[in-house]
């Protein structure tokens, strides 16, 4: 009897242990909040908040799920491990019952591992092709040039190096350039350098992407959905300066965005069409480096083209 009981007690265990996840997962189910909901409740498991575009709400959902699915799984092996702790501990002399092998329990944790795998492989994949997906036909189309040690932003009137430029910001010594866009609408960005690797972030987009110099280009796509300014910064150590290579993304209506450009196409400079369209002609998140390097000889362009 002693053995027979020995070899169903890691059965019983193991259909707990399944039971205790499948209810865990259940009430996260039928909770009825989303991810966004269950993330700020949490500080967002260290998830830098929500974004402000569609691609990074969709990775935003896919760290909160991967939490909660790595939180319910430790859970339960670490309930299992507390409970042997307490039901098996050592009680006297003799030797307890040697088990050489459990085939249940060992399917169970060859199985559920490659499964856990096998799910969060395929949600990563899917999220990441749809992130870095490009449209045919993106309602605007932005060239980021890094150089050092600041960003000049192309507006652009096609896709590719053919396309022209229709008008520009560029930043200086003095002055952070402001990118303006519009909300709810697919924005390309192509990116170079004039010199070494650069990196484009934005924070709240929750991604950066290198901008490389040559003939080899970073392109990708992002469709914001909230408005509002967010700071910009290099990602990539570039150099001397690299720590104050800022810049600064203003999102804003696709009304406002169109005066934006009809007054930049009229030659007002970035600050005049700023002030045209109601807005902060100057950075707010962020502010230029007090320096002198607008005099030396490497600072290779920007800085003569302050306020353009």
């Amino acid at each position: 009897m002693g053995a027979r009981s020995s070899a169903t007690r890691p059965r019983a265990v193991g259909r707990a242990a399944g039971l205790g996840l499948g209810a865990a997962a259940l009430l996260t189910l039928l909770s009825g909040c989303s991810m966004e909901d269950v993330g700020s409740k949490f500080g967002h498991f260290g998830w830098p908040g929500p974004g402000v575009s569609l691609q990074a709400h969709k990775m935003y959902d896919l760290w909160i799920a991967s939490t909660i699915a790595a939180l319910i799984v430790g859970v339960g092996v670490w309930g299992l491990i507390f409970w042997c702790v307490v039901r098996y501990r050592k009680r006297g002399e003799e030797l307890p019952v040697q088990t050489r092998f459990n085939m249940p329990m060992e399917v169970l944790y060859t199985v559920a591992p490659v499964l856990i795998v096998a799910v969060l492989f395929y949600y990563t994949a899917i999220i990441q092709t749809d992130v870095d997906k490009l449209s045919k036909n993106p309602d605007q189309i932005v060239q980021v040039t890094g150089f050092k040690w600041n960003w000049e932003f192309d507006y652009r009137d096609g896709i590719g190096k053919d396309a022209n430029t229709v008008t520009s910001t560029i930043g200086s010594s003095d002055i952070i350039p402001i990118l303006v866009l519009p909300v709810g609408e697919k924005i390309r960005f192509e990116e170079t350098s004039k010199d070494v690797i650069h990196s484009f972030w934005v924070p709240e987009l929750l991604f950066k992407r290198d901008v490389m110099p040559g003939s080899v280009r970073n392109v990708f796509e992002v469709t914001l959905d909230k408005e509002g300014r967010y700071v910009g910064r290099c990602a990539e150590l570039c150099g001397t300066y690299h720590a104050f290579m800022n810049f600064e993304l203003l999102v804003t209506s696709p009304e406002k965005f169109d005066q934006f450009l009809t007054a930049k196409k009229a030659g007002q400079s970035t600050q005049e069409a700023l002030i045209a369209i109601g807005e902060n002609p100057y950075a707010t998140t962020t502010k230029p480096f007090d320096t002198r390097r607008g005099t030396h000889s490497w600072n290779q362009g920007g800085a003569t083209a302050a306020g353009k």
